[in-house]
């Protein structure tokens, strides 16, 4: 593998882990079709949800870089992919105005849409700030990360580009967030599955820490499944093909997790998040295409 230069374009592009923005674009999306449906989309909004929910991930994760390696938690038996700061490619100082960059470049994109929701969006945006810096220094130390992960991906990314298309939120709007959060949290449960012994020792109570790997291994089954069976009701129509497009995700969901429960522990659970993302990425775009095809 080639060697990382330190400050370099390579390495902040790590730091970024572009394949966590799987979770950012998918609420965008889905809250931007049930608009389409609705006679109701409108471009600029969508598009400037679309950059402040990646530029708020992109932020999340040089904020998980930070401090996780300020708490020692990135330590030399890690598992997962290499962090920026731990590796030495980002120093501490530069990853302090890598975030300070990203979030200036997000919160721009967040108020281009002040003229479509109002004032009251600021609340919003200062909410996603500020869960993403207690994400890492308190939340996910305290085994409240999912809770999170399904309100700031499923509820506030989903409801907040529909309503500021539409000044209204409906309750397929609730119930699509709801079925974007629980899909979204796959993500998360398989780093805390996979990090599960380093996670206890440094301190972090996660629900896998909590309850145990099993609990963790059926978890990630149990939110995909449920993710499908919301999606059957939200489509609320059997005799149409079209409703039961999520149901591709749950054969993959099932065959990741298979592979999951075969692996158990160790780096290998490192293909597992990848392919995770893609399933979730998948779901997000088929329950999409349902929601445009059946209104």
């Amino acid at each position: 593998m080639e060697e990382t230069k330190k400050h370099s374009l390579h390495a902040w592009i790590l730091a970024a882990r572009p394949k966590t923005l799987a979770g950012a674009i998918v609420p965008v999306w889905l809250g931007a079709s049930l608009a389409w449906a609705d006679g109701e989309f409108v471009f600029l909004p969508a598009l400037l949800c679309a950059l402040f929910a990646c530029g708020m991930q992109i932020s999340a994760n040089f904020i998980n870089d930070l401090y996780d390696y300020r708490k020692g938690t990135d330590r030399t038996d890690r598992l997962g992919p290499p962090r920026a700061c731990a590796q030495g490619w980002i120093n501490p100082s530069e990853m302090q105005r890598g975030i300070a960059v990203s979030l200036i470049l997000s919160s721009l994109a967040g108020c281009g849409l002040l003229p479509y929701g109002g004032w009251e969006l600021l609340i919003a945006g200062v909410t996603c700030i500020a869960a993403a810096f207690l994400y890492t220094t308190r939340f996910s130390y305290l085994g409240l990360g999912d809770i999170l992960v399904v309100v700031f991906f499923g509820f506030v990314p989903v409801c907040g580009t529909y309503y500021v298309q539409t000044q209204t939120i409906t309750a397929d709007v609730l119930l699509v967030s709801l079925i974007c959060g629980l899909s979204t949290n796959t993500l998360l449960v398989i780093n805390n599955y996979r990090d599960r012994e380093q996670d206890a020792i440094s301190g972090k109570k996660t629900l896998v820490v909590r309850f145990g790997e099993p609990f963790g291994r059926y978890f990630y089954l149990v939110l995909g499944v449920l993710a499908v069976l919301l999606s059957l009701l939200f489509s609320n129509d059997w005799h149409d093909i079209r409703s039961y497009l999520p149901c591709v995700y749950l054969l993959l969901h099932i065959r990741t997790w298979r592979t999951m429960s075969a692996i158990r522990s160790g780096k290998r659970l490192n293909a597992i998040l990848g392919k995770t993302a893609l399933n979730i990425l998948l779901l997000g775009v088929l329950l999409g295409i349902g929601i445009l095809m059946q209104k």
